[in-house]
C-alpha cells in the first residue's frame, strides 16, 4: 500500500538533513549547524503539531532529553551555571537531539519505512567510506580534494577528526552487518558495502574505533547465527568475512597499527578525567552548567599541554560535570534502555558502541554529529516487538538500485 505522499517527502527531508550535516563538518564556520538546528526544528515543529495524537504516546528516551532541556533551564533561572551564554546554546543543542528524536519516533513507526530508511543512511555511509579511504590515500589533506583545512591532522571524507569519523560509521556498520547476513540475493552487496566502512575505520587510525568496530562485527555475526539458519547463515558469515579481510588489507592496517604501538594511550586523557571528577566533586548537584566545561576547565586543570582543551574528551564526565549527578545518571537510563532495546533489534548495536566510545572521546559534542545516533534511538523507540527479519528479495533490489 503506497504511503502518504507528505510522510515520504519528510522522511527525505529528514535524510537529507543528516547527509548534510555530515558532508558539512569539516568547515569550522557554524553556518552548517545553524542551518541544520533551524531545518529541524521547523521540519520538526510541522510533523508534530500534524501528528501530534502519535509522538505525545510517552518513548522512554524522551525522559532523559527532556530533564537536560529543562535542567539547563533550571541552571539559567537559578544562577548556576558558570557562562550562561554557553548555557543557552546547550539548551539549544539539547532542544536539538529532542526534536530528532521524537520526530524519528513519529516518522517511522511502519516497519517498512524503518528498514528502507536505514538503507538508505547504509548507501550512503558506504560511499562515503569509499572517497575517504581514497582521500586519505591521494588528496594530501584536502577534504573531497577540492577544500583545503588548517587542521594539523589528516581527516577522513567530510571530517577532520578520526574518532568522531570513527563514531560516524559505528552507528551505522550493524545496520550494514545486519542485511549482509539477511538478505539471500543482496548479501554480497552489503557484504562489500559494510566491508568498505569497516576498512575506512581500519584506516583512519582510530584506536577505540578500531576495537568497537571490530567488536560490531563479531557481535552481530554471533547473534545473527544463532537466531538465524545456521548453513545459510554460515555461508553468508563467511562471505562476510572474506569481504571484510580484503577490503581492510587494501585499505591498509599501518595508521592503526601506529596509534596501537603508543605506550601511552590514554596520557593526556587521564589528566583532563581527573579535571572532570574534580568539578563533580565539587559541584554534584547542579553541576557547572551545561556547556560551559572548556570555561571552567582553567580552574581545575592539573597539566598545561600548551593547546586549548575545548572537550573532556569523556561525554559521560563532561554530562555530569556540566549537569551534575542528576544529568550524569539520566544518560545512564537512557544507555540502559537502548541495551535493553539492542538485545532484540541488533542492527541498533551501533548506539551502544557510540555511548561507549564517548568514555574515551566526545561524538556527542556536536549536534548534527550526534543526531544520527539519535535517529536510531527514535527508530529503537518506535520498533514494535517484532519485525520480520528483512526485506523480501525483490523488495530489497528496488530499494538499493533506487538509492544508488
Amino acid at each position: 500500500m503506497a504511503e502518504p505522499q507528505g510522510r515520504f517527502e519528510t522522511r527525505m527531508a529528514l535524510a537529507t538533513l543528516l547527509i548534510f550535516c555530515i558532508l558539512t563538518l569539516w568547515t569550522p564556520a557554524y553556518w552548517p549547524t545553524t542551518v541544520f538546528q533551524v531545518s529541524v526544528f521547523a521540519l520538526g515543529g510541522a510533523t508534530l503539531w500534524r501528528r501530534r495524537a502519535s509522538w505525545m504516546r510517552f518513548a522512554y528516551p524522551a525522559a532523559p532529553l527532556c530533564f537536560a532541556v529543562l535542567w539547563g533551564g533550571l541552571q539559567l533561572i537559578t544562577r548556576q551555571t558558570a557562562y550562561a551564554f554557553e548555557t543557552k546554546r546547550a539548551i539549544v543543542y539539547w532542544t536539538t537531539l529532542l526534536t530528532v528524536f521524537l520526530t524519528g519516533t513519529v516518522l517511522f513507526r511502519e516497519a517498512e519505512m524503518r528498514q528502507r530508511f536505514r538503507l538508505v543512511l547504509v548507501v550512503f555511509t558506504s560511499v562515503v567510506s569509499v572517497l575517504a579511504i581514497l582521500q586519505s590515500i591521494t588528496s594530501a589533506g584536502q577534504v573531497f580534494w577540492l577544500f583545503p583545512t588548517d587542521s594539523p591532522y589528516p581527516g577522513m571524507g567530510p571530517m577532520l577528526s578520526r574518532n568522531h569519523y570513527a563514531a560516524w560509521i559505528e552507528v551505522v556498520l550493524p545496520m550494514a552487518l545486519y542485511e549482509a547476513l539477511g538478505m539471500r540475493r543482496n548479501s554480497w552487496r552489503f557484504a562489500a558495502m559494510a566491508a568498505a566502512m569497516y576498512a575506512s575505520v581500519i584506516a583512519s587510525g582510530s584506536r577505540a574505533g578500531c576495537f568497537l568496530t571490530t567488536a560490531e562485527v563479531v557481535t552481530v555475526i554471533a547473534v545473527m547465527r544463532i537466531r538465524g539458519n545456521g548453513q545459510a547463515m554460515g555461508r553468508a558469515a563467511l562471505r562476510l568475512a572474506a569481504f571484510l579481510a580484503l577490503f581492510a588489507a587494501l585499505a591498509g592496517w599501518e595508521a592503526a597499527a601506529d596509534k596501537l604501538r603508543d605506550p601511552a594511550p590514554m596520557a593526556v586523557r587521564h589528566e583532563l578525567n581527573l579535571s572532570s571528577l574534580h568539578m563533580i566533586a565539587e559541584h554534584p548537584l547542579f553541576g557547572v552548567g551545561l556547556g560551559t566545561w572548556a570555561t571552567v576547565y582553567p580552574r581545575y586543570a592539573i597539566t598545561d599541554t600548551g593547546a586549548v582543551a575545548n572537550q573532556a574528551h569523556d561525554d559521560w564526565l563532561q554530562w555530569t560535570a556540566e549537569g551534575g549527578l542528576p544529568l550524569g545518571l539520566m544518560m545512564a537510563t537512557l544507555f540502559v534502555w537502548c541495551f535493553r532495546k539492542v538485545l532484540r533489534n541488533i542492527w541498533g548495536l551501533g548506539v551502544i558502541a557510540v555511548f561507549l566510545h564517548a568514555a574515551v572521546d566526545y561524538p556527542f559534542s556536536r549536534p548534527t554529529l550526534a543526531s544520527w545516533p539519535m535517529v536510531v534511538v527514535a527508530m529503537l523507540a518506535a520498533q514494535g516487538r517484532r519485525e520480520t527479519l528483512v526485506l523480501s528479495s525483490v523488495e530489497a533490489d528496488r530499494v538499493v538500485h533506487s538509492a544508488l
